[in-house]
Parts: structure tokens; C-alpha cells; sequence
């Protein structure tokens, strides 16, 4: 995709990530072998499908080799409103860390946005173990896609942390 205005962000909606994805396409379980993971070989024209121990034969000197060791991040939450409406969030970015803030940037789904200053329960709220989360405001700007929250979990408790302990793959 093209961007209208070149060197502008790219602003992602939640139904950039809506497709279908068929179930057995989706690996399952790691390899037995774990040198016979699949490797998809990208550098024809037309891509080919491989295993994983071809790749010391696949590289050339000069070749880059980069690791991704990243991991998916539970940054899926569900929660409710002060009403009992039900609510989601997929946490975008963490904008702080420290004091009281521990700042997010979230995509919503709800049947009814809640107003500024409104405090939802996440994973039945901080009285039940959970964490409550105040929305502050649009992000970036106030016609802005995105929600930014500040979260309210146990003292010193990073949004990392709350994400890792009641959050879901968003798969």
C-alpha cells in the first residue's frame, strides 16, 4: 500500500488485521525436529517452500542474517464499563511506564464509547484482581482513531506487566 502522504505515519485501524486466516494454515505445535521447520525461501521471483537446515546452504558471503527474537505481546483485553457493557481493548503502545500514569494507546470495541474520564474494569477490575483503566482521551489528536488510557493495577505494576498477567494473544 502506498501512502498518500510519503514520510506521514501510517495510521492503523483494528480492521487492518481483520482477515481470514484458514485454521490449517496455522501451525499448531513447533516441529518435533525443530531443524525441520518450514522455511519459506523468498529470493525468486516465485517463493519456495523449504526447511529450515537448507539455510546454510541457501547463504551467500554478504548475505545479512537477521534474528527476530521478538514475541507476541497478550495485548488483548476484555473488560467492562461502569454500566456492565462489555468491552475490548488491543493495546497499540505503551506510552509510560512510571508513577501513576502507565499510559496506553488502545483500539476499542464497544457497542458504546465511553466518555472521557470514564473508568472501565479490566479483567473484573481492581477489586477483583484485575486493573481498572481511565480513558483519557483520542490519540494522537481528539479526532483520532486510537484511545489513550492510563491503567490502575497494583502499586508499581507496568502496563507490561498487566498485559502478561490478564491479557490474550491477539490472534
Amino acid at each position: 500500500m502506498t501512502d498518500i502522504y510519503p514520510g506521514a505515519p501510517r495510521v492503523h485501524t483494528l480492521s487492518d488485521f481483520d482477515f481470514a486466516l484458514p485454521p490449517e494454515l496455522i501451525a499448531q505445535h513447533p516441529a518435533p525436529e525443530r531443524s525441520a521447520s518450514r522455511l519459506l525461501d523468498g529470493r525468486a521471483a516465485e517463493p519456495a517452500d523449504r526447511i529450515f537446515r537448507d539455510l546454510p546452504q541457501l547463504l551467500q558471503p554478504g548475505d545479512l542474517l537477521v534474528f527476530n527474537d521478538t514475541r507476541v505481546v497478550k495485548a488483548r483485553l476484555f473488560g467492562e464499563k461502569a454500566s456492565g457493557g462489555k468491552l475490548e481493548l488491543l493495546i497499540e503502545r505503551v506510552l509510560t511506564t512510571d508513577g501513576p500514569g502507565n499510559e496506553v494507546v488502545a483500539h476499542m470495541k464497544v457497542s458504546k464509547k465511553p466518555l472521557p474520564g470514564s473508568t472501565v474494569h479490566m479483567a473484573g477490575g481492581k477489586a477483583a484482581g484485575g486493573f481498572d483503566a481511565t480513558l483519557l482521551s483520542r490519540w494522537p489528536d481528539a479526532g483520532g482513531p486510537l484511545f489513550r488510557f492510563a491503567l490502575h493495577g497494583p502499586a508499581g505494576e507496568t502496563p507490561w506487566e498487566l498485559m502478561e498477567r490478564h491479557g490474550h494473544l491477539p490472534l
